[in-house]
């Protein structure tokens, strides 16, 4: 199936097949959650009815996630036209209107898609890279990624560059991890190519485990053939010979992907022995993760690999002088890798064209929370938050404004409307305290309460926590309970818990220790009256803390259908039989708000 076309950074190729019948399922995990396996399936039978010869294919996602399932038809009268939230019920309309009637249908319509002017407000901004290929080809055919441009970045690596003129192209790229760290990638690979020892290994670390976060997911299902030949370049910067890739277990249709990319690439030659017709030697095997957060560290994850349990050690050495087996090894994310074939093929140059000079290339996202247009985008470096928030976002999706966006998952930190003009690149982000992460971007309206927030991505790393260190053991476990009790509108020293915050910051040994502080930290921060609220106050202004609200009926409002008394799982609601009223018993009541949901005439209030 040839490549499906989108907008792509200046210097990117695009390749337009000719004119014909042809259906296009994104199938996806996101595509998948929303049904799009039972809407091939009514496409099939929909097509055999009808009785027009159709190309029917599969992609991956192309980021539009808040439209899934999304279908692509092109035909001749036409074009391609993009729909979206694609039912079975809609199918035999879509198909007919499409290959019969030559009329598009407007109201499932997302792209009409050689009209520039009618691109997705989320696909408009976009300079894709890393997502060069998901949505646009097969993710399962190896035919598809060569048409498409794949290996020619490797062959011309083997047999045009020396190993030292590569890792000087890397280099000259400033390519970074984007991982989180921002480590510089050429400076990685020389001082694993220095490393002295007989074998070389290269992992991806493709463990994404922070909650709101499916950027690596989503490139692993749209093109895991891109990951593989980043990998197998790095390979020959560095003289490695072995490939692992540890990824996450809850992810099975990428570790699906991968594993047959991998099957088939060692069968064309693209991975085993004598690659492209020269010495080079080369494998990859696919690992799936324990199931560990923790495991994403990389230390952590040599551990896991070698059958050990997944805790990290202190560094040095590092591990691209002593890591997998005790080899040299270099890691780095799915993104990360992804990269490394486009600027190979468009040289550092066109790479440095797009984002900041400190900065330099894309960075993928995942926009999730309270975002209209929730999904995957990919942006220059040095674009601010407002940006992606709004222009590419769409803005809130719900009556409220968005007031808070949460960055870099668990790890990372809350930043509020007032910061939403800070560029995203590392410095200015690590200036306001928190961190890129790995890319994950949940939105939050002013309807959230931000102590809550900040309790549950505690809640989260201190669940996560190996428990080899004491700061991280013990301290987030001391910060939770603290965090519990200003929830419950308890007397709690706020510059104590900031102390304590700020020691575990500094004395744990990993990062996930390190860096699990930091949606506490940056709460405190940005949003310290939320926490002088609830601990002098006691009340909680967003009204999301149990231990700080209480439900009432209004009788004035209530139409005594009963329905919130059916629902009550606590029994805490009660009829009043002389006058006919209902009301909620404080004691009873668990504050789980299903009475507040079912209520169809606004009767039911927190207070």
């Amino acid at each position: 199936m040839p490549p499906l076309e989108t907008r792509e950074p200046k210097g990117g190729e695009s390749v337009r097949p000719p004119r014909r019948n042809r259906v296009v399922v994104g199938l996806g995990s996101c595509g998948v959650a929303a049904g799009a396996r039972r809407v091939r399936e009514a496409l099939d039978r929909s097509l055999a009815d009808l009785g027009v010869d159709v190309e029917v294919g599969v992609t991956g996602c192309i980021g539009l996630c808040h439209r899934e399932p999304l279908v692509e038809l092109e035909s001749p009268a036409l074009g391609r036209c993009l729909y979206g939230d694609v039912t079975e019920a809609v199918v035999p309309a879509l198909v007919s209107a499409h290959f019969r009637e030559e009329r598009v249908l407007s109201e499932h319509l997302v792209w009409r898609m050689e009209n520039d002017a009618e691109v997705p407000a989320i696909l408009a901004r976009q300079e894709r890279i890393v997502l060069r290929n998901c949505g646009r080809i097969d993710p399962g055919s190896l035919e598809d990624h060569l048409a498409s441009g794949g290996y020619r970045a490797l062959v011309r690596v083997l047999h045009e560059m020396e190993p030292d003129a590569l890792i000087a192209e890397i280099e000259a790229s400033g390519l970074r991890g984007r991982g989180g760290a921002g480590f510089l990638t050429g400076r990685k690979w020389r001082m694993a190519r220095a490393a002295s020892g007989p074998t070389k290994a290269v992992l991806c670390n493709a463990d994404e485990g922070d909650p709101g976060a499916f950027m690596d997911r989503n490139i692993i299902e749209g093109d895991p053939f891109g990951v593989l030949e980043g990998m197998a370049i790095a390979a020959w910067a560095i003289g490695a010979s072995e490939g692992f890739i540890y990824v996450r277990d809850e992810y099975p249709l990428a570790v699906k992907r991968f594993e047959r990319a991998v099957v088939q690439a060692r069968e064309s030659g693209w991975l085993g022995r004598g690659i492209a017709g020269t010495d080079f030697d080369f494998d990859i095997q696919v690992r799936r993760g324990a199931g560990a957060f923790v495991c994403g560290e990389e230390t952590a994850m040599i551990a896991s690999l070698e059958g050990r349990r997944g805790v990290p050690r202190r560094r040095p050495p590092y591990p691209v002088e002593h890591g997998l087996f005790g080899w040299p090894t270099v890691i780095s994310n799915v993104e990360t890798f992804t990269n490394v074939p486009w600027i190979i093929a468009h040289g550092a140059e066109a790479f440095r064209r797009h984002g900041t000079e400190a900065s330099p290339g894309t960075k993928v996202f995942s926009l999730a929370g309270d975002v209209r247009f929730g999904g995957m985008v990919e942006v220059p470096m040095g674009i601010t938050l407002r940006e992606v928030l709004e222009d590419i976002g769409g803005g809130s999706n719900t009556e409220h404004p968005i007031k808070a966006v949460q960055i870099g998952g668990p790890s990372g930190g809350c930043l509020p409307a007032a910061l939403f003009d800070t560029p995203v690149d590392y410095e200015s982000l690590a200036a306001t305290g928190a961190i890129m992460g790995s890319g994950g971007l949940v939105a939050m309206d002013a309807s959230r309460c931000m102590v809550d927030i900040a309790r549950f991505f505690l809640s989260f790393a201190q669940n996560e926590s190996c428990g080899k260190c004491t700061f991280c053991r013990v301290g987030t476990k001391r910060l939770l309970e603290m965090m519990e009790r200003v929830c419950a509108g308890e007397a709690v020293d706020l510059e104590a818990l900031e102390a304590l915050a700020q020691q575990v910051k500094q004395n744990s040994v990993c990062g996930l220790g390190q860096t699990a502080p930091n949606a506490v930290l940056t709460t405190l921060r940005y949003f310290r009256e939320e926490y002088e609220a609830h601990v002098i106050r006691k009340c909680c202004p967003a009204g999301r803390c149990r231990g700080l609200i209480t439900y009432a009926i209004d009788a004035c409002l209530c139409d005594r259908c009963t329905t919130c008394l059916r629902n009550c799982a606590s029994k805490a609601i009660h009829m009043n039989g002389q006058v006919l009223s209902l009301h909620i018993d404080a004691d009873e009541c668990d504050r789980c708000g299903v009475c507040l949901d079912v209520c169809q005439f606004g009767a039911v209030s927190v207070r």
